[in-house]
């Protein structure tokens, strides 16, 4: 049993955490959380998707490490993370009377992380906070790195934190359940790791796609693995986004402008920054950065993992002025991440609006 856990140490100081990885992992959220000094009532957030598999499971282990856990569920879907789901969130932690460190529990995929983190980020200053990721692009994304966000209106993930995770448990038995769109946009975040970070990590998706897509046990708790180490090392060395962590972006810069284009409905996250990381390998081409040769083989993998390489309904004029709202836009500057080679990406804010333009219109369905 020890054997199959993996685990990934996040280094922030006093704000480390570990993240575990493998199969059936009651035993070790039971030893983990017996060890913390939690106060005895917990609240166990998830969605109407993840609820019904897995609530009730996750919610005897909780009772088993000795925590009174009510299990409360929202709608399913980008829709729900908004301030007005937060207040009823809050509501419940009041009416619960969770003390300061009453944890709280995101059971579910980026979303749900998102949405209680930012609760358990603001409920108090700030309570005990675990993730239960059950979605791939939320093992290797969202859960990792301590961002915590809802929605306005006006734009994604505009009110939100920095709140790091007390832990991370990923349970890679949940992903059986994951439909393969939702394999699929996992694995968008995944080669990102590999493009701007580990040129070795790329070979090995590139050499086995097949055993990936199909989520063998071996290949997919490596890959998970290896894509919170990168994101770890990344964050660690720079928590709060003054310098390095921007190379995370990779693609989400386009990314982002096609999923507002299409209404979050469209396309999903990984799907949407596939495209925007083949237009970014386009921009670099174009400034003189990135070779052709390895522009292909980036299209090439992107292909393998069923991942689209262009958009549909979407307008160049709509998505060159989306990314001047941007949260990364500073000063009117658009910070883009761009690569040198495979593995290794540098930030520029000095591409010409034609380069961008061109690279929009390249990957745009016509």
């Amino acid at each position: 049993m020890g054997e199959e856990i993996r685990t990934v140490p996040v280094e922030l100081g006093p704000e480390s955490y570990t993240i575990y990885i493998g199969k059936n992992l009651q035993e070790t959220v039971l030893s983990a959380l017996r060890q913390k000094a939690y106060s005895k009532k917990a609240l166990l957030v998830t969605d109407s998707n993840v609820g019904p598999l897995y609530g009730s499971k996750v919610r005897s282990v909780l009772r088993k490490a000795g925590l009174e856990v009510d299990l409360y569920e929202v709608p399913a879907g980008e829709h729900t993370k908004n301030l007005a789901e937060a207040e009823k969130l809050y509501t419940r932690c009041i009416e619960l009377g969770l003390d300061r460190k009453s944890p709280i529990f995101a059971l579910g995929g980026g979303v749900v992380g998102d949405l209680t983190g930012f609760v358990a980020a603001t409920y108090m200053r700030g309570v005990p906070f675990v993730q239960l990721p059950t979605s791939l692009l939320a093992m290797v994304d969202s859960s990792v790195g301590g961002k915590v966000a809802v929605n306005h209106a006006l734009g994604k993930n505009l009110i939100g934190a920095f709140y790091q995770p007390d832990a991370v448990f990923m349970d890679l038995s949940m992903l059986g359940s994951l439909p393969e769109r939702e394999i699929c946009t996992g694995l968008g975040e995944i080669v990102k790791y590999g493009m701007i970070y580990d040129v070795d990590f790329f070979a090995f998706l590139e050499q086995h796609a097949e055993e990936v897509l199909r989520l063998d046990h071996e290949p997919t708790r490596h890959m998970i693995a290896r894509s919170c180490e990168i994101k770890a090392e990344v964050v660690s060395q720079d928590e709060k986004e003054a310098g390095l962590r921007r190379i995370l972006n990779f693609g989400h810069t386009m990314g982002h402008a096609i999923e507002k284009e299409t209404g979050y409905i469209r396309y999903n996250h990984g799907e949407a920054v596939a495209i925007g990381m083949a237009g970014a390998a386009d921009i670099s081409v174009q400034m003189g950065l990135l070779s052709e040769e390895d522009a292909r083989r980036i299209d090439a993998l992107i292909e393998a993992m069923h991942l689209p390489l262009y958009a549909d309904g979407c307008t160049v004029d709509a998505m060159y002025a989306d990314i001047f709202h941007d949260k990364k836009t500073i000063g009117g500057k658009v910070n883009w991440v761009l690569l040198d080679r495979i593995g290794h990406a540098v930030c520029r804010n000095d591409v010409p609006e034609s380069v961008v333009r061109g690279a929009m219109q390249a990957r745009i369905q016509h």
